[in-house]
Order: structure tokens, then sequence, then C-alpha cells
């Protein structure tokens, strides 16, 4: 049986083939088509090995709240929060949220009676527990309510600097400034001194739980607190928080500013 001969695409195609496969037989040490010696995700699609990349997404998430409720930092990204929190990118990130803040609050027309109301948090708002989460795996570890009151009762919490900084333009702007915390009522004179000794003063109010607030979430007790502010007849231009549950729910401010944290969660 006589074949018709090859045209001249196909002798083009034909040839080409033939290079490529010599070139791997004689060029290359792996197969062409094996490009991962395991597949990046199993069946229930978590990622079985961290390419540098993971915790950060990890961070992403729970900084968008994307994460919803956690209790404690994956054990495979302690040092990368310990990084994180300990070095300049948490610095910057905190830096950059106290300038929007402060942009915002400077196109605020100030009533000048007192009225104008800006709330913050304190815990990695105001002040930093980085030493305490220094000691306890910066969030890795199940929390501890003891060793942390323990840690509170020193009052040696450093101030954030830009939240200093801007709490003090704050109050040169004409805000009247509330602080609204989840810590309780015991512990009001070691929460005073530590954020006098860190270098905010002059607040209208501190707000801490009382004997009524215990067992609320921390989302309905903050927007409880802010509702009584307004009934008072305050407006909230301004909120500073590092928990969602600092900013979301009812009388939530005009606008509400989120900082980082990646060390915990509080609903």
């Amino acid at each position: 049986m006589n074949l018709p001969a090859p045209s001249m695409g196909s002798r083009r195609f034909l040839s080409s083939l033939f290079l490529l496969l010599n070139l791997a037989s004689t060029s290359l040490s792996q197969p062409l088509i094996r490009l991962y010696s395991k597949p990046p995700f199993s069946g229930d699609r978590k990622i079985l090995r961290d390419d540098g990349l993971y915790c950060e997404s990890w961070r992403f998430a729970v900084e968008t709240n994307d994460a919803g409720s956690w209790t404690q930092v994956p054990s495979r990204c302690e040092q990368f929060v310990a990084t994180y929190v300990s070095g300049d990118r948490y610095t910057s990130d905190s830096a950059i949220t106290a300038n929007y803040s402060s942009e915002f609050a400077k196109t605020v027309q100030i009533a000048g009676n007192g009225s104008d109301a800006w709330v913050f948090d304190i815990d990695e708002t105001l002040l930093s527990n980085l030493p305490y989460y220094e000691a306890h795996g910066f969030g890795s570890e199940t929390f501890d309510e003891n060793s942390f009151d323990d840690w509170v009762d020193l009052a040696k919490a450093p101030a954030l600097p830009a939240s200093l900084s801007l709490y003090k333009e704050l109050q040169q702007l004409g805000f009247t400034i509330f602080l609204l915390t989840g810590r309780s009522e015991y512990q009001r004179n070691v929460t005073e001194k530590n954020l006098r000794d860190a270098g905010y003063s002059d607040w209208e109010r501190l707000i801490l739980r009382n004997a009524s607030d215990q067992g609320k979430t921390a989302i309905v007790y903050k927007s409880e607190k802010r509702s009584e502010l307004e009934s008072q007849g305050y407006t909230i231009h301004g909120c500073s928080g590092d928990q969602w549950s600092d900013l979301l729910g009812f009388a939530i401010a005009k606008r509400s500013f989120k900082l980082p944290n990646p060390m915990y969660y509080i609903s």
C-alpha cells in the first residue's frame, strides 16, 4: 500500500516534534509534565505546606473580618505574628490608620460646645500589651484571663506612638474624648495610672464594664455605651479600635477606624 507523501506543513511539524523529543531525552533530567512533587491543596482545601504566603493571607482575612471568630493564632504563624507586631510593618500600618483618622477629623466642623466626640478603645488601640504577648506566644497560646489581669495590674503597657499623636491632635482640634474599654470597673485605678504614665490625659470619661455589663458580648456592650453617649447629646464622629466589635453594632460613629491586631479576636 502506497501512502501519500506528507505535505510541507506536516514535514515541518514532524521535524519540530522530533527535535523537541531529542532535547527532552538529552537535556532534561526530570519529566516535562511533573511540575510539583505534591499538590498545593488537599481535598478539604487546606494548604499542605507554608510557602510564606499562608500567614500573610491569614492576617489579611483576620483584619478584614473574613476569618470570623477565632481563638488563637495558628501555631505555624507564631513567628510571622511576632515579626509583624515587633517590626516596622505594624508601626507603619498603625501610623497610616492614624493618618486617615486625622484627615477625617480635620473635616469635622467642631461646634465648640463639647458635643463633638471621639471614642477610643484602650488595649491595642491606645496601649500596647506586646510585652505580655511576647511571653505568651504572641497569641498562639490559649488566653489566660488571670495572667492577663496580673499584667494589667502592673500598669506598664506602653503607648502606641501613632495613637498617642492622634489623641493629642484630636484634643487640639476640640474633640471630646471618651475611652470605652472591655476592662472591668475594678481595674479603673490601674488603667488610669497606666494611661497617664503612657502620656494620655484629659479624657472626658473612662467607661469600663460594671456588674450589669458582665456577660455581654463586646459588640453589644460597646454599642449600648455609645448609644448612651448619643442620648446625652454627643455626636460620635470617630471611633478607633483594634477589634471589629469596637466599631460595629449600633450607635456607630460617622467614621470608624480599625487598627491592626493579629494576636487575638474579641466578639
